[in-house]
């Protein structure tokens, strides 16, 4: 099986780095950005197969990222990593498009387990 493409989205650069070292050894992360524009600008250019992005982001919220990503590459999975428990709003990004929602406060291992099974063509909750 070949590594999973991850382009990740949060407006936090150390969370950006930290979440790189944290997937890299399954993972192929293609790049890193830091709005919800910034997503739709570079996953056309880098090919994702995967976009982990938060729900609050600046310029473009990450639900109204997902929204416009899934219409661009229909094909390309989302996982949002957040610290929002709203179960309204984890309804939403299902209603979006995306496969998986998960907390920031969760455990580290439980990222590569969303990616993997979102990978899979499950939904990751």
């Amino acid at each position: 099986m070949t590594r999973p493409r991850v382009l990740l989205a949060d407006d936090h650069l150390l969370l950006r780095e930290a979440f790189t070292r944290l997937i890299e050894p399954e993972c192929e992360v293609v790049g890193g950005v830091g709005d919800g524009r910034a997503v739709l600008a570079e996953a056309p250019r880098l090919q994702p197969d995967i976009v982990v992005m938060d729900v609050a982001m600046p310029l473009l919220n990450g639900l109204d990222a997902a929204r416009r990503l899934r219409q661009l590459m229909p094909r390309v999975k989302v996982i949002f990593l957040t610290m929002n428990e709203d179960p309204e709003v984890a309804a939403e990004a299902f209603r979006v498009g995306a496969s998986g929602y998960l907390l920031k406060n969760s455990a580290a291992s439980e990222l590569l387990q969303a990616i993997r099974e979102v990978s899979q063509g499950r939904s990751y909750v």
